[in-house]
């Protein structure tokens, strides 16, 4: 802070001395409660702080001079805004009167004219609608006089018209005076052939529906009699048809056991020639009869001819071995059998059975 500064602000340098003082006392943990500054007085020799009282006091004085003048000066120019404006709010309110002096007497003008012309469009009017009148009441007189000379047409065509209704009314009378004695004359006549005719046609309906009711309980019993039969024949037939099913139904539980059982005897067939396939095929088509088939069909075919006989022997065959032993020489027969028919008829043995060596 400057000396002024210090001068002017006394509270100011006396807060900032304390905190600075503040600061350095909190190293030791010392806390100001209360201190004082003395008011800042010249040494002898020197009149600083005197010339900074005056000089102060001098830009008050100053200061002061200059707010005076400033009030006076907006004490006078508001004085003469005011008077200006006075004068201008006069003026404006003088044109204001005389523009609305003028507008109400433009006013008053037209109100006189509108007047005028909704006085001649009253009594144009007026005009429009007793010529009107004159002219309805004129029609009416037309109306009037034509109503009346329909009246008395319409009266004589009413005289006429009730002369004609009179005159008809008695040849009316007269016709049904003329037609009541024809019908009393006629009317006995015709009831008897009436009462006749009905009774005719009464009892011929009769008999026809006593008829249809005989063909109609006919067809019933015959109907009844064909539902009865149909039902039979129906039962019959059901009871057919479910002897069918229960015969194939068993029929097929047979081929179900046959083939089960034909299966348990294949597989202990198979496990009896030790798994082999083609031992076990050769032994189904010999005792399938297959061999003999062929043997009578190649006779058949060599019959008339001169073959070549030929003769095998396998061995001893009072030896032990069974029906195994016996299909073992059958097999081993095979193709020197086979080679014989192809030698002698020129057919070759099917694949499945086997293949020559020297066939061609």
């Amino acid at each position: 802070m400057t000396m002024e500064d210090i001068f002017k602000g006394t509270k100011e340098f006396k807060k900032e001395v304390f905190d600075k003082v503040q600061l350095e006392l909190n190293q030791f943990g010392l806390l100001i409660y209360n201190a004082n500054v003395k008011q800042l007085v010249d040494v002898s020799g020197h009149e600083y702080f005197s010339f900074l009282g005056q000089k102060t006091q001098k830009e008050a004085e100053n200061q002061a001079k200059v707010d005076v003048a400033e009030a006076k000066m907006k004490g006078e120019i508001g004085a003469k805004s005011r008077q200006g404006q006075t004068m201008q709010n006069a003026a404006k309110i003088d044109a204001e009167t005389k523009v609305y002096t003028i507008q109400r007497q433009g006013e008053g003008k037209k109100e006189e004219v509108k007047v005028n012309a909704e006085v001649k469009i009253y009594e144009n009017k007026r005009e429009a609608e007793v010529a009107e009148a004159n002219a309805e009441l004129a029609m009416k007189k037309a109306g009037w006089a034509k109503n009346a000379k329909m009246a008395e047409v319409e009266a004589n065509k009413v005289v006429e018209i009730r002369e004609a209704e009179l005159q008809r009314d008695v040849e009316k009378m007269s016709a049904m005076t003329q037609t009541e004695k024809l019908r009393a004359e006629f009317l006995s006549k015709a009831s008897v052939d009436f009462e006749a005719k009905v009774q005719k046609a009464n009892w011929e309906l009769y008999e026809k529906q006593k008829a249809a009711e005989a063909v109609l309980y006919k067809k019933e019993k015959e109907a009844e009699a064909e539902r009865v039969s149909a039902s039979a024949s129906l039962f019959a037939k059901q009871q057919r048809a479910d002897a069918e099913l229960y015969a194939k139904k068993k029929e097929a539980e047979g081929l179900v056991a046959l083939a089960e059982a034909q299966g348990k005897y294949l597989t202990k067939l198979l496990e009896a020639l030790g798994g082999n396939y083609g031992a076990l095929r050769d032994y189904l088509m010999i005792n399938g009869g297959m061999y003999q088939e062929i043997a009578k069909t190649n006779a058949e075919a060599i019959q008339g001819l001169q073959p070549k006989i030929s003769i095998w022997n396998n061995g001893d065959q009072m030896g032990e071995g069974g029906a195994m032993k016996d299909m073992a020489g059958v097999y081993k027969m095979l193709p020197p059998l086979l080679n014989a028919v192809h030698e002698q008829t020129g057919m070759v043995p099917p694949a499945w059975i086997g293949k020559l060596s020297d066939a061609n």
